[in-house]
């Protein structure tokens, strides 16, 4: 039986319990209550999330942590950024491993081939592409840089 992403996060909960981890502990109910709020503040009411919804969920996590972290460098708050880095450590234990620099180049130059893309112009159509085979296993902040990169040629 395959466990979805929301039990398995529910276990470790138990376990962090268990073992007294007290920041692996506060960083996994943190989780646990993003996914709840979707869950429980629908407009259709309680809703049950997919896999790809916690995965969206725990990406939207780590990009709040990496910018509240570039903040609390800038306001030289280290203790702080490290918190931060901490949680982003407990919520990368849930994602998809990240696709590495040639993975990521690879399905670019995939998805330009499909798409016939040659210019600037057409980053919307090989970032639509892009988008459903790499959310969750690569910064899609990157991708679109390297895709503009490789478009301007």
């Amino acid at each position: 039986m395959t466990s979805s992403i929301k039990e398995k996060i529910l276990e470790d909960m138990k376990t962090a319990m268990r073992a007294q981890e007290k920041e692996r502990l506060g960083t996994i109910r943190l989780i646990l209550a993003a996914l709840k709020q979707l869950e429980v503040g629908g407009p259709e009411g309680r809703i049950e999330l997919s896999d790809e919804q916690v995965l969206a969920v725990l990406n939207k996590m780590v990009k709040q942590r990496r910018d509240a972290i570039a903040q609390y460098e800038a306001g030289n708050r280290p203790d702080l950024a490290q918190i931060e880095n901490n949680e982003i450590h407990v919520i990368h234990e849930y994602l998809p491993k990240q696709l590495s620099s040639e993975e990521i180049v690879q399905a670019i130059e995939k998805a330009m081939q499909e798409t016939g893309a040659s210019s600037a112009k057409d980053m919307g159509k090989v970032m639509g592409v892009l988008k459903s085979q790499l959310q969750g296993k690569a910064d899609m902040t990157l991708v679109s840089a390297k895709v503009k990169e490789k478009l301007a040629g």
